[in-house]
This record gives C-alpha cells, structure tokens and sequence, in this order.
C-alpha cells in the first residue's frame, strides 16, 4: 500500500482531507466497512476499476458512475467519498485501490479516535501481529488457501471478539481474509502506521472572518505542517469577531494574526 506515483500523492492527500471533513457528521460505525466493500468491488472487477482510473475519461462522467452502481447499497458519506476518490488523477489503477484502502483504515481510525480508544487500537494491532509471529501453527491456519473465508472469520472472532476494539477486529478480518498479496504481518505493520499517523495528527482550530477557499485551506495545512513536523487538520470556525486575518490554535498555542488581535494587544501596552 506504498503510493509513489506523485499525481497519486496529490490526489491521495486531497481525498484525505475531504475524509476528515466528512468524518464529524458520518456514522463511523459503518463509514469504514463501507469503503473496504468498495475496495472489494474494485479489486474485483478490474474493467470497472481500470474505468474508473482513466485519465482519459472525464471525472464527472466517473463520479456518476460510482453513484449509479453504489447508490443505497453504502453511506452517502461512503458514496461522496469514492466519488470524490475516482474523480482525481491517479498514477495507476492499483494506486487508486490503495487510496480507497487508505481512507477505510483511517476511518476505523476515526472511529476508535471517537470512542477514546485509538491507543488501544494501535496496541491490539501491533500485539496481534507478535501473537502471528509466536504462535505457527495459527498463522498458518488464517493464511491457508484451503480454509473458507467463514471458517478464518469464526476463527479470528472467537479469538477477538470482546477482548480488543471493534475498529481492531475490524482490521484484522479484512487483512485475514483480503491481504491484497501481503503477508499478515506486513499488512498489520501497513494498518498499525496509518493508525499511528492519526494519533500523531495535530488539529488547528482557525477562526477566520470568511470562509477560506480550498486553495487557501490546502497551502495553510502545508505551512503549519512544515512549521510543526506532522500533518495538520484544519477546523475552520467563521469567526466575524476576529475583523481581518486569522488566529490558529494547536494545542495550548495560539497564532493570532487578526487585526482584532492586534487591537487587543495595544490596548494591553497603552495600558501597562
């Protein structure tokens, strides 16, 4: 799942900000199985994903095609999302699969994030993979050919179900019964740091006088992201008190560079 192609790169940071847009109204107890189902679908059948990774054909044209196969069979926050995804320009048909696969992981991300448990989400993934590597004779089991798809599901539920976070069990399944030409273990090692990237995530809330334009939102999350060493999501809050300018907050710090801002600092030194 290593995306090297650098129109992907763009397209895939692009879709991962809109994910993270729909993220607070979805439900996430569905957003993720979702999008694996439609990673199923195009992994599948490959005239509809070489279709829909045409550079040659308009993106609108495969944005409706995405919503005549999918519409009321997923989320409309699920179906938004693909149809955004296939849109975009991507390197490869596979890069474009890798995307759809990006966005499901971090949705389960997301939605471990809402419960308080991403920690114990990135935990379980990792002491699942040292269970593999300890224990032979079930790896072997969950990785055999001749096991029906049924059969490793049961297996991996009577293990974990109840003991480690939905989102987990989740994840674990998909990568027992699609690896996608991985090993378990390099699969859970891929899952484990896209999980690991949201908990290093930074949030800025950014109170703004005016909407900011997609440009603007784009190139602001890249120099706070320079400036700070990890990716940066933007939570844009119109803000008519700040006057001019904006002011972001990460963390305990703020950057206030409103004119109301400013207004109040002199205030405070006319009055030292």
């Amino acid at each position: 799942m290593t995306i090297t192609g650098a129109v992907s790169r763009a397209s895939l940071a692009e879709v991962r900000e809109r994910l993270e847009a729909v993220i607070p109204g979805a439900d996430l107890t569905a957003l993720g199985g979702d999008l694996f189902a439609v990673l199923h679908l195009i992994d599948r059948e490959h005239g509809l994903r070489r279709a829909v990774s045409d550079p040659a054909r308009d993106g609108a044209d495969k944005a409706r095609l995405m919503h005549v196969l999918l519409e009321g069979k997923i989320s409309s926050a699920a179906l938004d999302l693909v149809a955004d995804t296939v849109r975009l320009r991507w390197s490869s048909p596979a890069e474009l699969s890798d995307a759809i696969e990006v966005l499901a992981v971090t949705a389960e991300a997301a939605r471990a994030e809402a419960e308080g448990r991403l920690d114990d989400l990135e935990d379980e993934l990792f002491r699942f993979s040292r269970v593999i590597e300890g224990e032979p004779q079930l790896r072997a089991a969950l990785t055999s050919p001749a096991l029906p798809d049924d059969r490793k599901r049961g297996l991996v539920a009577s293990l974990l179900e109840g003991k480690v976070t939905a989102s987990a069990l989740a994840l674990i399944t998909e990568l027992v019964l699609r690896p996608r030409g991985r090993s378990l273990e390099g699969g859970l090692a891929e899952y484990g740091r896209l999980v690991a990237q949201r908990r290093q995530r930074l949030v800025a809330l950014v109170r703004t006088p005016a909407e900011l334009s997609e440009d603007q939102r784009t190139r602001l999350a890249a120099v706070l992201a320079a400036a700070y060493g990890h990716e940066v999501h933007l939570n844009i809050e119109i803000d008519p008190g700040t006057i001019g300018g904006l002011s972001i907050q990460i963390g305990d710090e703020i950057i206030d560079g409103t004119i109301a801002g400013r207004l109040d600092d002199v205030r405070r030194r006319l009055a030292s």
